[in-house]
């Protein structure tokens, strides 16, 4: 896959912009690579037998994908588009799907049948925060409005039900200073190119909408949410206190285990890690952990913490030069004018978002979470890439 990439940027030229690309691909492979060989050569009893660079390497799909949109806006939210029916399509289609949306009415969290209930509440979450940014460009662009916002409230009703009945409370967090940080750019823009009142009609607006969706929500499953919200109130408070050897291994417990399990296998190798199978080794030879954490979990539920163990401070280093690199572009693309202003604002909320929501979950180490991850950044970077001299740029990136 790694080979992939790097195929695509060779075709696709352009050096200048995309040698950074290029460069980081290298690095996270050569890294992977490194890891693996000290790995075999110290605990060799331990070590995978080949070199599994594609584990980090798939995070870089993204350049061929970027390669095939060629710098169109239309491709882009074509893409998007697809992907966001095809999802919620997949939740009514699937027998699990439509079992889960009945059950979750009982009070039950429920997983729509991908992967686990994490995961359906993470993707649920990128649709939220995908409908609310663009609804403006989804309702009122072109023709047959009405329809368009019948379509646009159908799925906005399943997304806010969907994200409810997964009871992932660390969607629920990213979600709320998701909307923060987008509402805090959005005043910031908006002070500085139009007029305070606008400021305040703004927020007045989107903070009336927003009170006006809890109130619904609370109404109709205020149980639900206060019910998952205080499940382990007791745990956090232990928590809290630091008391942690006697933390029962409840949802937050195991987690809260498992990451001190990780950084004592981080700080005996702290630089290049343990390999690629280094999670696998926290899980299984961490000796005061229980078998049934042993049993039914071989993650650790924290990306950045799994990063670290397989591949030390160099991955972790790797991995932050990826997120920098995809801000940087991202920053440039939007102020020289290929990037119009809504699918920067969804880039600001979409990082915060993956940043909280993989501190919890590792979904970058599931398919889950390298479909969504590829398919927003290569919509990112393609318009990086796209040509100054390309017409479509004024055309497409003007809203109505």
């Amino acid at each position: 896959m790694a080979f992939l990439g790097l195929a695509a940027l060779l075709v696709y030229g352009g050096w200048r912009r995309k040698s950074v690309a290029l460069v980081l691909l290298v690095a996270i492979c050569v890294v992977q690579i490194v890891s693996w060989w000290l790995a075999i050569a110290d605990h060799p009893q331990w070590a995978r037998p080949n070199p599994d660079t594609e584990r980090l390497a798939k995070l870089f799909i993204f350049i061929a994908i970027a390669w095939w949109l060629r710098g169109s806006l239309r491709h882009v939210f074509w893409v998007w588009g697809l992907a966001l029916a095809a999802f919620l399509l997949t939740t009514v289609v699937l027998p699990e799907g439509r079992e889960s949306w009945i059950i979750g009415l009982q009070g039950e969290r429920v997983g729509f049948g991908i992967q686990n209930n994490q995961h359906a509440s993470m993707l649920f979450g990128v649709a939220l925060l995908g409908l609310c940014i663009f609804a403006r460009r989804f309702c009122w662009s072109g023709g047959f409005r009405r329809g368009r916002a019948c379509v646009w409230s159908g799925m906005m009703l399943m997304v806010l039900v969907g994200i409810l009945f997964g009871q992932t409370r660390a969607v629920w967090l990213a979600l709320f200073v998701s909307a923060i940080v987008a509402l805090l750019a959005v005043g910031v823009y908006a002070k500085r190119r139009y007029h305070v009142r606008l400021l305040n009609r703004m927020t007045v607006g989107i903070g009336a909408g927003l009170f006006l969706a809890a109130v619904i929500v609370t109404v109709l499953f205020g149980h639900v949410l206060t019910d998952r919200v205080l499940a382990e109130d007791q745990i956090i408070a232990q928590l809290l206190s630091g008391r942690l050897d006697t933390l029962p291994y409840s949802s937050i417990g195991i987690r809260v285990h498992s990451w001190v399990a990780a950084t004592q296998w981080i700080g005996e190798r702290p630089w290049i890690g343990w390999g690629s199978n280094g999670r696998e080794l926290v899980i299984e030879h961490t000796p005061w952990l229980p078998e049934y954490v042993k049993t039914h979990f071989g993650h650790l539920h924290n990306f950045l913490l799994e990063t670290l163990v397989n591949y030390g401070v160099l991955g972790l280093a790797c991995m932050i030069g990826l997120m920098a690199w995809v801000g940087t572009i991202t920053w440039r693309a939007w102020s020289r004018g290929d990037m119009p202003n809504d699918v920067a604002l969804f880039a600001v909320a979409f990082f915060c978002y993956w940043l909280i929501v993989n501190q919890f979950e590792s979904y970058l180490s599931f398919w889950t979470g390298i479909y969504v991850h590829n398919l927003i950044v290569a919509g990112l970077v393609t318009l990086y890439w796209r040509s100054p001299a390309d017409p479509r740029r004024v055309v497409e990136n003007r809203l109505p």
